[in-house]
C-alpha cells in the first residue's frame, strides 16, 4: 500500500540524520515541511541548545496532540553494528538503524497517518497537533517541559495526547501505556571518620554504619500498589567508598538510589520515611533529591477507548493497559489535565546495538494512528 511504503521511506530519511541528543540534525525541518504542506501552523520553539516545535491544524474543538522526540541515544561502537547505525537498512523484514524503534518509526507513522487522514477528511472535527522535541533522551530540561510551559501561556491545553514511545512487548499494539510510575532519585552521602584499618576504634567506617540502614530501606514496604500500579520499588544503583588503599577506612560513602513510585504514595512521603529510617540508625548524612516525574494515569475515557479500538481493528489484538517501564515525556504533559497514552512499536531493541523495528509493525502502527484519529474526529 502506498502509505505503507511512505512510512518506511520517511523513517529511513529520519534515521539517516544522526540526531544524537540533543541534536536534531534536520529531522524537525523534514517533519514541519510536510505538516505545513497539509495546513498545519508551525511554531518553532528553541530553548537553549534544544530544538522543539508545535504544529496545529484546525480552528476549534478538542486537541489531539501527537508527541515525540527526534533525538536518539549514542550508537555505541559503530564497529559492533551489523550495518552503520545511521544508514537505515532493510533486512529480513526489519528496518535497522538508531532510532528505528525509539522513536523515529513512530514519528514517521504519525506523519503519514495524519497526511492520509487529512486527505480523506480535510474538514475533520477537532484539532490535530504535534509536540516534538530533541531533548528526551538527554537531561530533558529544554524540551517538552518548556513547550508545556509555552502551551499554558498560549492557553493551548490538549485534551488528548498520544506519545509514540515504543510501548509494545512482542508485537505492535499488544501493550498501551496508560500511565507511568513516578521517579524520585537521591544522591546520599554518609559521613564517617577516616582511619587505619588496624585501629578501627579510632575511626568510624561509613560503610559499616550505613549497611543496616540500607538493608532496612531495601526491605521496607513503601506501599502495595493498586489496580493500575505495582508496589513502589527502592533500588540502589551505585555505591562508592574508599580511597583506593587497602589499609584505609574511608571517611565517607556515596550512594545513589531511586524510587519508582505509584499513586499510593507521594514523593514527600518517600523523602520523609527515608529520613526517618536514616535517623533511627543515627547516621550523619546528606541527601540531594531529584524528582524526575510524578506518576500519572489515564484510567479510562475517550482516548484510551479510541486507542484500544484502533489496535483491535488493525491487528485483532486485545491490547493490555500497562504502567510498567521507565519515564517518558508524558510525565510533563499529563499534569495539564491531558489524557495521555503511549503507543508505539516493540521495545525489545531500543538503546541497543542493531536497534531495529519490524516493517510490518511500522505499517500497522500507521493504520492504528489513522484509526484512532477517525474514532476521535470523524
Amino acid at each position: 500500500m502506498s502509505n505503507d511504503s511512505a512510512t518506511i521511506s520517511l523513517c529511513k530519511e529520519l534515521i539517516s540524520r544522526a540526531s544524537v541528543t540533543p541534536e536534531d540534525a534536520g529531522c524537525q525541518k523534514l517533519m514541519t515541511e510536510r505538516l505545513a504542506a497539509i495546513g498545519f501552523t508551525i511554531q518553532h520553539l528553541r530553548f537553549d541548545d534544544v530544538d522543539n516545535f508545535w504544529a496545529i491544524r484546525g480552528d476549534s474543538g478538542p486537541i489531539l496532540c501527537f508527541a515525540g522526540h527526534t533525538d536518539v541515544v549514542p550508537s555505541g561502537p559503530e564497529s559492533s553494528w551489523q550495518t552503520p547505525p545511521f544508514e537505515p537498512t532493510l533486512k529480513d523484514g526489519m528496518l535497522y538503524g538508531r532510532g528505528a524503534a525509539d522513536m523515529k518509526g513512530s514519528l514517521a507513522a504519525m506523519i503519514i497517518a495524519v497526511e492520509q487522514f487529512v486527505e480523506e477528511n480535510p474538514k475533520h472535527n477537532g484539532r490535530i497537533a504535534f509536540l516534538v522535541t530533541s531533548d528526551e533522551e538527554g537531561i530533558a530540561a529544554n524540551g517538552t517541559v518548556k513547550v508545556v510551559d509555552w502551551l499554558k501561556q498560549q492557553q493551548l491545553i490538549p485534551e488528548y495526547c498520544l506519545v509514540g514511545e515504543p510501548s509494545s512487548s512482542n508485537q505492535c499494539g499488544d501493550t498501551i501505556k496508560n500511565g507511568r510510575r513516578g521517579s524520585l532519585g537521591c544522591n546520599m552521602r554518609i559521613i564517617g571518620q577516616q582511619g587505619h584499618v588496624a585501629y578501627p576504634q579510632l575511626a568510624n567506617n561509613p560503610i559499616h554504619i550505613a549497611a543496616p540502614a540500607l538493608a532496612e530501606l531495601a526491605a521496607h514496604e513503601w506501599d502495595q500498589g493498586n489496580d493500575f500500579f505495582p508496589a513502589t520499588s527502592f533500588q540502589i544503583s551505585n555505591i562508592n567508598g574508599g580511597t583506593g588503599a587497602t589499609n584505609v577506612i574511608p571517611g565517607e560513602l556515596e550512594i545513589i538510589f531511586n524510587f519508582r513510585f505509584s499513586t499510593e504514595v507521594t514523593d514527600q512521603q518517600l523523602r520523609d520515611r527515608t529520613v526517618a529510617i536514616l535517623d533511627r540508625h543515627q547516621l550523619n548524612y546528606e541527601l540531594n533529591w531529584h524528582l524526575s516525574g510524578q506518576p500519572f494515569l489515564t484510567a479510562e475515557g475517550e482516548l484510551v477507548d479510541a486507542a484500544v479500538k484502533a489496535v483491535k481493528e488493525v491487528t485483532g489484538l486485545d491490547t493490555q493497559l500497562s504502567t510498567a517501564g521507565g519515564t517518558s515525556d508524558g510525565r510533563f504533559i499529563a499534569p495539564m489535565g491531558t489524557q495521555v497514552v503511549e503507543l508505539g512499536p516493540v521495545n525489545a531493541t531500543i538503546h541497543q546495538i542493531d536497534e531495529c523495528a519490524s516493517v510490518d509493525d511500522l505499517n500497522k502502527l500507521t493504520h492504528i494512528y489513522q484509526s484512532l484519529l477517525k474514532h476521535l474526529f470523524v
